[in-house]
């Protein structure tokens, strides 16, 4: 073989060559060649080549050698070559995410010259185990949405830069993760382990870690001492498992002293867990099986903010009275879908928001709120609450409540007692039949009422109720019994909604009184197109939205031109 053939297939730059480019001929341009791209890729920068959402079925050639950033992401690529791969040993991410890459199409031995690698994306590909060896220099490792079964020792062990890994929407068992999977990765923060098939919480995990994600797995139980070197951990995610409590023990959250958000909700718990760290503020217990909350439970977690103990079988006699004695910063308490039949004495004092939807409660007394001074949400919906068995002094401490929600119960009459400081107001699905001035002096502020699916007629409204909450935005009354528009509403009005009533007629000034009203609902009524007086909606500049669908026959509104504001001459400066 010719010596400069030889050069020429080996890439070697001869002196010739050398000296012609260091000194141009005359007559030959000095500027750079122009970079190689490969075809409908792009090359924004020397060190980035850019193949996103080609639909490639091949793996593109004349990649640069210098390229430190490559994407490959969304397109159908079935395998990377090895040669091609390994002699980008510059590489600092490389991102294959969403192609249909299988593990055979996949050589382990491409990665040993890629030391420079520091980024990884090989999510939702065909991948039945992971690369056996990745560079000693990754950072993020995202494999996640493949078919994985086995991880090896050193997929992710021997790494110590490396700081996330997600593995989650697998099929990992606790027998493809080894024992040593993070040996001598000590830096790790983020662990995704959701949506796979472990059946116990995995050992030997990296101390550092800070975000543990173990959801959606089929965990039964966690091994003594599989969490105690993890006291950096600040969130816990172990939800939709099969967790019981013979499957915690008192030392198996103890030791995580940074802990914040610990997550055990929709697993088979019948208690609260012992050993809860100090340090949680939230605590998510929902759709479990706990029947019992003791006095002394809860009491060293005093940092807890939101409590969630939805959907799961508590009782009133179920929750002593001091279970909350000692939660003076939670605001949030969600105890709806259980099986109160009254509200639990010893509510947590300084609690902003509470959730009792769902369950039993069949009667509010003067003393069930008395010491929430603080609560600015109270929802009671959807529980057994009629007119007679809801005290009249039960709200008169809520000064700061904002909204109230008492839809889905069996009340006939508007609360009495409501605090002025009330927002919104919820009703609907009641029995409501009557509704009068007196139970709404003074709430100025209230800006929503929901009064949908009651009773309520023209003529069982009383003169003067609207007067009273002249600040009103919003106002419901949808799937009633009105047989025109309620005169006099509120001036401030400017959402009505009167779907589903018995409305034959609007008349010329059924919206005097609302010259800011944006949205008007009178679908599902009895209108005619000659029913509505042409000046009905003349004055309502504001008017934006106006549904009259579902009548008895098609009736067209035309909306008012918006007024033109005035012009003002320019002034002389």
């Amino acid at each position: 073989m010719q010596l400069s053939l030889l050069v020429l297939l080996l890439g070697i730059p001869s002196a010739r060559s050398q000296d012609a480019n260091a000194f141009p001929h005359p007559g030959e341009s000095s500027q750079p060649p122009p970079r190689a791209c490969p075809p409908r890729c792009s090359c924004p920068l020397d060190d980035t080549v850019d193949c996103e959402g080609l639909d490639l079925e091949l793996f593109p050639d004349n990649i640069t050698k210098a390229a430190q950033h490559l994407s490959l992401q969304n397109n159908q690529l079935l395998e990377i070559p090895y040669n091609e791969l390994s002699r980008l040993s510059n590489l600092k991410t490389l991102n294959l995410h969403n192609n249909l890459i299988s593990s055979e199409g996949l050589p382990d031995e491409a990665f040993e010259s890629l030391s420079a690698l520091q980024y990884i994306y090989l999510a939702n590909n065909k991948l039945t185990v992971a690369p056996q060896f990745l560079p000693r220099s990754l950072r993020i490792a995202d494999l996640a949405a493949n078919q994985l079964t086995e991880i090896y020792p050193l997929t992710f062990g021997e790494k110590p830069g490396l700081r996330s890994v997600y593995l989650h929407n697998n099929q990992l068992s606790n027998a493809g993760l080894p024992f040593e999977a993070f040996n001598g990765s000590e830096a790790v923060t983020t662990l995704i382990l959701s949506s796979n098939q472990l059946s116990y919480l995995p050992p030997s995990l990296p101390p550092s870690l800070a975000r543990l994600h173990l959801q959606n797995n089929r965990i039964t139980w966690v091994p003594r001492g599989a969490l105690s070197r993890q006291q950096k951990l600040r969130e816990l995610y172990l939800q939709n498992n099969n967790l019981s409590d013979t499957g915690i023990d008192p030392s198996t959250f103890s030791k995580l002293k940074s802990l914040e958000y610990l997550d055990l909700s929709n697993n088979q718990l019948e208690e609260v867990p012992a050993g809860l760290p100090p340090g949680i503020v939230i605590l998510h217990l929902g759709r479990n099986r706990i029947r019992h909350l003791p006095a002394e439970r809860l009491s060293q977690v005093r940092g807890l903010q939101y409590l969630l103990l939805q959907n799961n079988e508590l009782a009133a006699g179920g929750v002593h009275r001091d279970a909350f004695l000692r939660l003076r910063a939670l605001h949030t308490l969600h105890l709806y879908n259980n099986r109160l039949e009254r509200v639990p004495a010893g509510l947590p004092r300084r609690v902003r928001s509470l959730m009792l939807l769902h369950n039993r409660i069949g009667a509010i007394g003067p003393d069930d709120f008395a010491t929430t001074y603080a609560l600015t949400e109270l929802n009671l919906s959807y529980n057994r609450l009629y007119s007679a068995r809801l005290h009249r002094l039960a709200f008169r401490k809520l000064r700061q409540l904002q909204t109230l929600d008492l839809a889905g119960n069996h009340l006939t009459l508007l609360p009495a007692g409501l605090p002025a400081s009330l927002q919104v107001l919820k009703l609907q699905k009641n029995q409501l039949n009557t509704l009068g001035p007196e139970s709404l002096v003074g709430m100025n502020g209230l800006k929503e009422l929901h009064l949908a699916h009651n009773r309520l007629r023209i003529g069982s409204i009383a003169p003067g109720t609207w007067q009273e909450i002249l600040g009103l935005k919003l106002l419901d009354l949808s799937s009633n019994e009105l047989s025109f528009v309620p005169p006099d509403l509120p001036e401030g009005l400017e959402y009505l909604y009167l779907q589903n009533n018995r409305i034959s007629s609007v008349g010329s000034e059924a919206f005097l009184t609302t010259p800011y009203l944006r949205t008007l609902i009178l679908r599902s009524n009895r209108l005619l197109m000659t029913s509505i007086a042409p000046g009905a909606f003349l004055d309502l500049a504001h008017l934006e939205v106006v549904d009259t669908t579902g009548n008895l026959e098609p009736v067209i509104v035309k909306l008012p031109k918006p007024r033109r504001q005035p012009r003002t001459s320019p002034k002389d400066p």
